[in-house]
């Protein structure tokens, strides 16, 4: 069985993934966790969209099992399939 390893932004100093927030018919805010394809993608996001963060920012790796997890702990809406790191393009699945 193959095995697709994702790859996640997290925070150093408070363990914090990076997500997206879009807000809902009710009026809240989802949070939906950025996922990259390749660990240069995500690299890539920091260099251009957070490098006076990237000091901050540490980049992981999560099988679809570790991903269900942190769906479910976290509370996301669903996940943010980072497509083009440089734009950025992002496909929206919950």
């Amino acid at each position: 069985m193959l095995l697709q390893i994702n790859y996640l932004i997290r925070s150093k100093k408070d363990g914090k993934y990076l997500v997206a927030r879009l807000p809902e018919q009710s009026g809240q805010e989802a949070s939906y966790l950025l996922v990259f394809q390749h660990d240069y993608d995500a690299l890539s996001y920091i260099n251009t969209h957070g490098k006076e963060f990237s000091d901050r920012l540490t980049v992981e790796t999560a099988s679809p099992t570790q991903l269900k997890g942190l769906m479910q702990r976290w509370d996301y809406a669903g996940f943010g399939i980072v497509k083009d790191p440089m734009l950025p393009d992002i496909q929206f699945v919950s």
